[in-house]
């Protein structure tokens, strides 16, 4: 076991292994690989290229080196397209916290059967009045970047669950293809 699986239950080890192919005797020279394949895109300012961050899409896409990659450099393509979404993403923000307070997203203390966090959206409890569709995805974003810091999380996952009864046509028609495309392609 390296020091990036420090802190993994021996239940949480075994799946990584199993189901990821995470092996411990190659975790360092894997991450590299995927380190090494930046400079294919020096479009793309690659902020982050530490061996824990690099781990999180190497688990993400089952130790696959050019798909961990691949979403890598989309999770910094998605950044560095839509700067406004990511300036002062902190619970401070205003329309943020307006959306934290209000369950958007709401994250349930308890885990699934397998070990995944829970996150629950009721679509009708969207107050237009107080912030916007991007305000919550803005607080969705922060709360899955917070989340995924998480090793256990990494291995065993998410998921999100909406509710969209009474929803309403007024919510609806503030929802736009571009705002919806946007959330699509920022949760990938």
């Amino acid at each position: 076991m390296t020091h990036l699986q420090a802190g993994l239950s021996v239940e949480t080890l075994e799946k990584a292994k199993v189901e990821l192919k995470e092996n411990p005797e190659t975790l360092h020279q894997d991450i590299q690989e995927v380190r090494d394949m930046i400079i294919t895109r020096p479009d793309i300012g690659f902020l982050r290229t530490d061996d824990a961050f690099i781990l999180r899409f190497l688990r993400a896409r089952k130790f696959n080196h050019f798909e961990a990659f691949r979403l890598l450099a989309q999770y910094f393509e998605y950044r560095q397209q839509n700067l406004d979404m990511f300036k002062n993403l902190k619970a401070t923000d205003p329309g943020i916290k307006q959306a934290l307070k209000d369950g958007f997203p709401g994250v349930l203390s308890n885990l699934d059967r397998y070990g995944r966090k829970i996150l629950v959206l009721f679509a009708a409890n969207w107050d237009q009045s107080r912030y916007t569709f991007v305000d919550i995805l803005r607080a969705i974003l922060l709360s899955l970047e917070s989340m995924i810091e998480d090793p256990e999380l990494q291995v065993n996952g998410f998921i999100l669950i909406i509710d969209w009864s009474n929803f309403t046509f007024k919510q609806a028609s503030k929802l736009t293809p571009s705002m919806l495309r946007l959330a699509i392609e920022g949760l990938q």
